[in-house]
């Protein structure tokens, strides 16, 4: 066996035999950390591999038709498309107590099959604490305390689970590398060898992963590309709600997403966002706005605050929580230049109720309306929500899904939907109760809002 030292980028993967302050592939500064790698000799291939592996006809591969396993968690099965598939892995990254390891170990003592539960970073009692707070046993999961993958895998040979959850993949370590654990080059060998013995025996497993400060998931990219399944646990830690989103799954649709409230037992699924994610305010409030937005596939009600003052410095400041800041200018500029409303010396503030990030393009019109509501202390009627992309022009463009975000506005409880104008040929067949009102232009949402109620109070 031969050891060399090589310099490898903790950011992209990128190796150099010597260092180097910027890594010329990722251009990033002081990433690059001396490694210990070991070779051994090369084995060639016999001369008669060439027969041994054959091309065959796409019509005469059988597929493999096992059915997935439910997790008894309707949310996290809506993110998976229908459940776990045998055999497949799933990174599951998000920020440091987000609710990966709570959401992790719920799973394991809700499924009635067998799972092993292998933790690098608590020990077993830790796991039994964590257990006894959600309020949830079962004999049928086991628990492992090891980092070491060459006696993690004969130990899931032994125990011969349905389901393995390694928490996390950056505590591992293989004697295959000299590196520390963490290191790129320990997260992809260990990473293989799990994803080949998952492969090999037709047994799930999830890998908990870390971020890093860009909020990407820590080590080599192509960790993500090894993996079957990628989703993003997301939401503020100083709200209750978490949003479980699929970046890539090779067993289904990246666009559902999974809503959970964190509670103090635990991850409890929410099926119906949009009741909770509205306050029911006694008095109509300047400033609220309630839009109709899509996550995925499936539509719901979210609040949207905004608070215009006068600027106290001479820099106006323009403060957003969960929606895009440079969306904000942009709809603020539009604002300014279609309808004269002169917000470049005010402080513009802008608050998604709940801590959700939402990026449909629908909001822009409950943005704007919630600016301008609050500009002019002219509160707009609870009973009304927005659904309408804004574009440069001032034109109210159309959006997707309309039909259910109608249908979800009348139940909920809804007296009036705004709308683009250009939806009128595809509502014109739609049976409803709810009173829809289609506008083309921001200047047609000024009048219809603000005009005729400030001549009524005047």
């Amino acid at each position: 066996m031969k050891q060399k030292n090589v310099y490898i980028c903790q950011n992209c993967g990128a190796v150099s035999p010597k260092w180097v302050g910027k890594c010329p592939s990722c251009q990033q500064w002081n990433t690059y950390v001396e490694e210990i790698v070991t070779s051994g000799p090369k084995n060639g291939l016999s001369p008669n591999a060439f027969n041994e592996v054959k091309p065959v006809k796409i019509s005469e591969i059988q597929t493999n038709t096992a059915e997935r396993i439910d997790t008894n968690n309707t949310e996290f099965n809506r993110v998976l498309g229908g459940g776990i598939v045998p055999g497949s892995v799933i990174l599951i990254g998000g920020e440091p107590g987000i609710g990966k390891s709570t959401l992790s170990i719920q799973i394991a003592l809700n499924i009635p099959q067998k799972t092993l539960y292998v933790s690098g970073e608590e020990s077993a009692s830790q796991i039994k604490l964590r257990a006894d707070r959600i309020k949830k046993t079962s004999d049928n999961c086991l628990i492992l305390c090891e980092v070491t993958v060459e006696i993690i895998i004969p130990a899931i040979r032994q125990a011969n689970p349905s389901l393995v959850i390694i928490d996390s993949i950056q505590t591992l370590r293989t004697q295959n590398a000299e590196s520390a654990p963490g290191t790129v080059t320990q997260i992809r060998e260990c990473a293989d060898m799990l994803i080949r013995f998952a492969k090999e025996n037709n047994v799930p497993i999830i890998l908990i992963g870390h971020i890093n400060k860009d909020g990407n998931i820590a080590g080599p990219k192509i960790l993500e590309h090894m993996v079957d399944t990628v989703l993003q646990f997301e939401g503020d830690s100083s709200h209750v709600y978490r949003v479980l989103r699929g970046i890539k799954n090779r067993f289904g649709t990246t666009s559902e997403v999974g809503i959970f409230e964190m509670l103090s037992d635990g991850l409890r699924q929410v099926s119906n966002p949009g009741e909770l994610l509205i306050h029911h305010h006694d008095n109509d409030t300047p400033g609220v706005t309630v839009t109709a937005a899509v996550e995925g596939l499936r539509p719901f009600l979210i609040e949207v605050q905004s608070l215009v003052s006068t600027a106290a410095y001479g820099v106006p400041q323009r403060s957003t929580t969960g929606f895009d800041a440079k969306r904000l200018n942009m709809l603020l500029a539009v604002l300014e230049r279609r309808c004269g409303f002169r917000l470049n010396t005010k402080d513009v503030f802008l608050n998604i109720a709940g801590g959700i990030k939402i990026n449909d393009p629908a909001m822009d019109l409950s943005v704007i309306t919630a600016v301008l509501s609050s500009d002019l202390d002219i509160a707009i009627a609870h009973d009304v929500c927005f659904a309408g992309e804004v574009g440069l022009t001032g034109e109210i463009r159309p959006v997707s899904r309309v039909e259910q975000r109608i249908a979800e506005a009348e139940k909920i409880g809804f007296k009036k939907i705004i709308i683009s104008s250009a939806h009128k040929k595809n509502i014109e067949n739609i049976r409803h109760t709810i009173d829809i009102t289609t506008v083309s232009k921001i200047e047609e949402v000024f009048r219809l809002l603000f005009v005729r109620r400030k001549t009524v109070q005047e």
